[in-house]
Formats: structure tokens, C-alpha cells, sequence
């Protein structure tokens, strides 16, 4: 009896070691078991002419991880954690140890009083670095169009829009998504939207972007959250001057809607989940133009929530640490008349503010492409040579 009840103890404790060493989802308390003086985000910054994947403080102030972390290592009580490469490593690894460690930097910083400007030479203020796009690049973008019951048919009469979500709402069906190009249509806060030269229906759409932090492959909607990262601001840019008549039969074209060069605005940085909360409660997004207010919504008016978006991409493709799933867009795009009473397209000088509440605000200025040389003929034509404004 008492071998058995010994074998029995070591396999308890041999049990209790394996569970505390697996990785497990930060929680709104702590990540791998410790607590967090202040909540941080992560992002991107151009320092000394090179990208850095960064903590960001109070909004205002920048913390380079891998001298932050160098810092720390020189004290004994600390093992040795390997910083980040980029944001797809720190994505991928912060539920291995590098979450811990990113707590333990905020903690380091704050019990030592160092969360200003001056505390160390890896802290600058986010005015003096450049803001890149968080993630250079996603492995994918999935948007999701017509998510909004309020950007159902904004085109039509009130009579019209009114039908058209009382269908919708009989009859959800299931998401629809489409991909959106990741390098190349990636761009950070304060990089400029290029108006393709002659596509002179661009429009906006402000989403919140869901950062994937665990491979993904036929997850349910009641567990979609574990296997989100954080939460980023992104901008649907969208042309909607369409295909040219002939030719192809095909009418519908989203390679020309949205797959332009910058028209996918990302950042200015990534909220870690536990810091943010659940988007279906808190989400509010918005959207200006020039100062004037385009777009206002709320979780309540979305058709498919963000978990079931996860649950019908993750049927369809697996998703990985770093691919980002984007929520739709509500009343007010440029197309739209239901809002303005007219439609009105993004034109070079424009600003576009986008802001989610909790988050932070990504703001683009917009300009125009001078007409490109050469071609044969088989290039996407002006919208104007096709379609009478």
C-alpha cells in the first residue's frame, strides 16, 4: 500500500509540474500566472532606420522589447526569454513565454519608476518614431462584406433598405468573406491611401480587425475568442468603379474592388485581448472625413458576430498566429446615400480618421497617382471611360 501511495503522489506531482509548464491564454488578470501594473499594446516603429516590434504605454510612449528585455536579463531572477523577431513571432510565442515576459517588462518599468520619456534610452514618445502597420505582413486578410445591417443596400430607398434588412435578418445564411492582399495593400497610421489613377470611386469602411493567436481549424463560434490574439484598427479602401463592360462575362470583380495598392490601412497598433475586452459588448467604431463624421456602429448592428466570422474562415481555410479577420463595415461609405443623401468618394487631400474606442485612432491621408506610362491596352482602364459620373 505504501508503493502504491507513493507511485500514486509522484504521479500527481509529476502531473502538476506538466500542467503548470503548458502554455495557457492570458487571462484579463495575468499572463503565465502574474499580474500587470498597466495594460500595454504591441506594435510596429521604424527606429534607427529599422522596424522594431514595440510595447506601447499610455498611448504615448514606446517601449523597444528587445532592449527591454536585455535589460531585464541582467538580473539574475530572470531567465533568459528570446525577444521577438517581428510581430508574427511575438503573436505566435506569446502564450510560450514571451506574454510573461512582456509582463514582466511593464512591471520591471513601473515598480522602478521608468514609464516616462527619459526612463531608459529603448523608451521614445510615439511622436518621435515612425508608426508602421503592425504585422509586415499577415499571411491573409479575410474581410467580411455586408456585415452591417445598416450598410444593407445604401443605395436604395428608405422603403427599399428597410425590406432589405428585414430579409436579412429572416435569413442570416452564413458569413460571407473574402481575402484582401497583405503586402503591398498593408499600410501603417499616417502612410498614405494612393488613388489609382482614373479609379475615381474610392471609397472607406472602417472595421475592427481580429489578430488570430492560435492556428485555427474548424473552431466553433463558442470558442472562437481563445484563439484570437488582440484587436487592431483597419480601413476597407475600396474601389468601386468595377470591370469595365466586355470581355469576361464575369461582373462581379473583387481583385479591382479591393485589392489596390494601400488599400488595406492597418494599426495604429494591436490591443491583447485581455485588455480589451469582449468586442461584442464593447465595440464602437468610427470613421471621418476632413473632420466630418461618416461612420458611427456598434457590435448590435452586426448580422454574423466576430466569433461566427472565425467559425465559418476556420471552416474554409486554417487560419494562423498572425492572419487577420476583419468584422464589415456599417452605414455611411462614400457609396451610400442613406446617410448623406448623396454619394461623395475619397479625392487626393482628404484625411480619413478611423477610431475604435479602446484602441486607438489610425489616421491616412489620401492622394492621387499621376497617369502611369506605357501599357497595351490590357490594364484596368479610368472609371470614366466606361462609366459617366
Amino acid at each position: 500500500m505504501r508503493l502504491q501511495a507513493a507511485a500514486a503522489a509522484l504521479t500527481a506531482l509529476t502531473l502538476a509540474a506538466f500542467l503548470a509548464l503548458a502554455p495557457a491564454p492570458a487571462s484579463a488578470q495575468s499572463a503565465g500566472g502574474i499580474g500587470i501594473a498597466e495594460p500595454f499594446k504591441v506594435g510596429t516603429f521604424e527606429i534607427a532606420e529599422a522596424p522594431v516590434v514595440a510595447l506601447v504605454l499610455r498611448d504615448a510612449l514606446v517601449v523597444e522589447i528587445d532592449a527591454a528585455n536585455r535589460m531585464l536579463e541582467r538580473d539574475p531572477r530572470y531567465p533568459a526569454v528570446p525577444a521577438p523577431a517581428d510581430m508574427l513571432d511575438l503573436i505566435a510565442r506569446y502564450e510560450y513565454g514571451v506574454g510573461r515576459r512582456l509582463y514582466e517588462i511593464v512591471n520591471h518599468l513601473a515598480q522602478n519608476e521608468l514609464i516616462r520619456p527619459d526612463g531608459a534610452a529603448f523608451i521614445h514618445r510615439v511622436a518621435d518614431v515612425e508608426t508602421l502597420a503592425p504585422i509586415l505582413y499577415p499571411g491573409k486578410i479575410l474581410n467580411a462584406a455586408v456585415n452591417f445591417y445598416s450598410h444593407v443596400n445604401e443605395t436604395g430607398t428608405e422603403e427599399e433598405r428597410a425590406e432589405a434588412r428585414r430579409q436579412r435578418r429572416e435569413n442570416r445564411g452564413v458569413p460571407y468573406l473574402f481575402l484582401k492582399p497583405a503586402r503591398g495593400a498593408v499600410i501603417g497610421d499616417d502612410d498614405e491611401v494612393v488613388i489609382p489613377h482614373g479609379r475615381d470611386r474610392t471609397d472607406w469602411e472602417v472595421e475592427l480587425g481580429a489578430v488570430i493567436g492560435r492556428t485555427a481549424k474548424y473552431v466553433p463560434a463558442t470558442e472562437a475568442e481563445d484563439y484570437v490574439f488582440g484587436y487592431t484598427v483597419s480601413i476597407d479602401v475600396s474601389d468601386r468603379g468595377g470591370r469595365p463592360p466586355g470581355g469576361n462575362p464575369l461582373t462581379s470583380d473583387w481583385f479591382v474592388g479591393k485589392g489596390h495598392d494601400t488599400f488595406a490601412p492597418m494599426g495604429p497598433w494591436i490591443v491583447p485581448k485581455e485588455f480589451y475586452g469582449d468586442p461584442m459588448e464593447e465595440l464602437r467604431q468610427t470613421l471621418s472625413v476632413d473632420g466630418e463624421q461618416m461612420q458611427e456602429a456598434r457590435a448590435g448592428d452586426m448580422i454574423h458576430s466576430l466569433w461566427e466570422l472565425i467559425e465559418y474562415g476556420s471552416s474554409i481555410i486554417t487560419l494562423f498566429p498572425g492572419d487577420v479577420i476583419n468584422n464589415g463595415t456599417s452605414g455611411g461609405v462614400g457609396m451610400g446615400t442613406a446617410v448623406r443623401g448623396e454619394q461623395r468618394f475619397l479625392e487626393a487631400g482628404d484625411l480619413i480618421e478611423a477610431s475604435i474606442d479602446g484602441i486607438g485612432t489610425l489616421t491616412i491621408p489620401v492622394v492621387g497617382e499621376k497617369e502611369p506610362p506605357g501599357g497595351t491596352g490590357a490594364r484596368l482602364p479610368p472609371v470614366r471611360s466606361y462609366r459617366p459620373r
